[in-house]
């Protein structure tokens, strides 16, 4: 017989916060369960069942494929509101750290559909894995024997419930059951929280809703001394710099916050270090070391989508591939050849990328800003092009440079491993992207990296193409979050959550 809290029945609201308190009243029930037998089970215990907890539900039904929103208003919605008549829902997890998001899409299906929404306990097992408190390890009490049973005593991880079907556009709902409201289940986003600090040193906590990747980790050390720089001023619009380990230097002035003392400097980075420069609002920026490749440039995006950020940029070094580049040059990209292959699966390869009018405007204007050059002198510096990325890093060295005729015909400007990753997984999670490259060698011209050329390279130009970046994210944050959000990455049948 399975071991379960007592049951909280579905309601019905027609107050977004109501709705989330009772989302988080479900949750908090449900994870004290799991967290109160998994102590029992480690200090010896026999549990009277099958221990299991289950996530919380939203609900809506619709009757009609109009919505209640002004006319007017409808150019600019682009979610918020669910595809046609029918019933809708998804799980939910954590709504202490998506409180905000959930509130949000909640006013916004209450707004666009009027009716209410239906709060209750799904049947959608909570993992045990995804019980444990930031910093609780009382798994590692267990004897071996112990933690062999635990499949027999507790649900663990089901990865048939964490696929990414809906985000894929695969995912076709049986008969009778709801269609989704979220590109992923809330044990999907369990999955990449756990992930996340795994690969990065932080917590999901810290993100912020605007990311910046890159490939070396010049940019990382630029970023930390920019950082550390801007919290020594008490006017800074930023209230605090996290680096791996939790490590959190609060800007001037401000106090330290519960949890901040139980940072520490790890004994060494983790695969991919995460740093956040963040504002009280969240719309901060993160920046990510992912190393070199396109299974790196996967595998975070995949799992730093489900925080659902307003929008990610590529910045790193590529390969000229035009005798007119100079060593420096940056390069806007505007289309991708995607010789990566890691998302031949999930997204296939006659799916185009298209460029993003919101971010391609925003770079552009950075790069002249930092500079200073416009006009001629700005394309001087700055080309516009197609970027193809692969998955082999000595692609030069094949016999009779085999792939020289693919980039030719496809008008490719330059080549890196990661920016055609990071922009086909954008489009694949809805989530706005570009790519800003800088040109830090022409392989096909005789101009390969050697290491005094490469320092002097890095110590030119890191830090300017680094606050170009920063600049984008500030004009894409004062355009408004709602211009980025655009109908451009929207499916026929699109989920109502942002």
């Amino acid at each position: 017989m399975p071991y379960l809290p007592a049951f909280i029945a579905p309601s019905r609201y027609n107050d977004p916060a109501a709705a989330l308190a009772q989302a988080r009243a479900i949750y908090d029930q449900q994870i004290a369960h799991l967290r109160d037998a998994m102590q029992r089970y480690v200090a010896g215990e026999t549990l009277p069942g099958h221990v299991r907890a289950c996530y919380p539900f939203v609900r809506i039904h619709t009757a009609s494929v109009s919505r209640t929103t002004l006319e007017t208003d409808l150019a600019q919605l682009s979610y918020g509101f669910v595809a046609g008549a029918g019933r809708f829902e998804t799980t939910l997890t954590r709504p202490d750290l998506y409180a905000n998001y959930y509130l949000e899409q909640f006013r916004l299906l209450l707004q666009n559909h009027g009716g209410e929404i239906e709060i209750g306990t799904s049947t959608q097992p909570i993992p045990v894995h995804f019980s444990f408190a930031e910093h609780d390890h009382i798994e590692g009490n267990l004897t071996p024997q112990r933690r062999t049973l635990m499949r027999d005593v507790f649900d663990l991880p089901d990865l048939a419930a964490m696929d990414d079907g809906i985000a894929n556009g695969t995912y076709a709902p049986s008969a009778g059951e709801a269609q989704p409201l979220s590109l992923f289940t809330a044990a999907r986003v369990d999955y990449s929280l756990q992930r996340l600090r795994h690969y990065t040193g932080t917590s999901p906590e810290r993100f912020q809703n605007f990311v910046l990747f890159t490939n070396y980790q010049f940019y990382i050390d630029e970023f930390v001394r920019l950082g550390h720089a801007e919290m020594a001023k008490p006017d800074s619009e930023y209230i605090a710099f996290v680096e791996p380990g939790n490590v959190v230097t609060r800007r001037s002035g401000l106090a330290e916050m519960p949890g901040d003392a139980l940072g520490a400097a790890p004994p060494r980075l983790p695969q991919m270090p995460a740093y956040h420069l963040m504002r009280a609002d969240r719309s901060g920026i993160t920046m990510v070391n992912i190393g070199v490749g396109p299974a790196n440039a996967k595998n975070i995006t995949d799992h730093i989508a489900v925080l659902r950020p307003h929008a990610w940029l590529m910045l790193g070094h590529c390969a000229g591939l035009r005798n007119s580049q100079q060593l420096g040059d940056y390069v806007l990209a505007h289309g991708y050849v995607r010789e990566d292959h890691v998302l031949d699966e999930e997204l296939p390869l006659w799916v185009p990328i298209p460029a993003l009018a919101e971010i391609q405007k925003a770079l552009e204007q950075a790069v002249e800003d930092v500079t200073g050059l416009e006009g001629p002198a700005l394309k001087s510096i700055m080309r516009t092009g197609t970027v193809a990325s692969t998955d082999n890093r000595n692609w030069e060295l094949l016999p009779g440079n085999q792939p020289q005729r693919r980039f030719s015909q496809s008008r490719a400007i330059a080549l890196d491993m990661e920016s055609a990753t990071i922009a086909a997984n954008g489009f694949r999670f809805r989530v706005p992207y570009g790519t800003l490259l800088c040109v830090s060698d022409k392989p096909l011209h005789g101009e390969i990296k050697l290491p005094g050329m490469a320092n002097h390279f890095y110590r030119e130009r890191v830090d300017q193409h680094l606050r170009i970046g920063m600049r984008a994210i500030e004009l894409l944050r004062a355009e408004g979050i709602n211009q980025l959000h655009s109908r451009k990455l929207r499916s026929f049948a699109e989920v109502a959550f942002q």
